[in-house]
């Protein structure tokens, strides 16, 4: 029988602002080790430290526009688009056009703070 997930978990965020995280799949929502699933909006302005996560990232932008820096640059991913990122690649999210951003991760594994190895 399929599992219904009623509400998600807020889970903290980590930068310069606060940030709102809705885990609806992954380890602290539903128990899932193997992918996590969140709903995420960003203010304007809002900066997270660096990362070389364990695990894959999928971010779908659904409004706005997530700023990726990564070692070779720079990529703005804008509403309707995504970006993927790999396994112990360096990144760091943020969002610094008006109105911020909104957007969903997608983590295989799942997150956690054991394995995204921030700054």
């Amino acid at each position: 029988m399929p599992r219904l997930i009623e509400r998600p978990t807020i889970v903290t965020a980590a930068g310069n602002k606060p940030k709102l995280i809705r885990e609806y799949a992954g380890r602290v929502n539903s128990g899932h080790a193997n992918v996590s699933i969140a709903y995420m909006v960003s203010p304007e302005g809002w900066l997270e430290p660096g990362q070389r996560p364990d695990f894959e990232e999928i971010t779908l932008v659904l409004r706005g526009t997530l700023c990726v820096e990564y070692e070779g640059g720079v990529l703005n991913v804008h509403a309707g688009q995504a970006v993927v990122a790999a396994p112990g690649e360096w990144v760091r999210y943020s969002s610094q056009e008006p109105g911020g951003a909104e957007y969903v991760a997608v983590c295989v594994p799942a997150f956690s703070p054991d394995t995204v190895h921030r700054d």
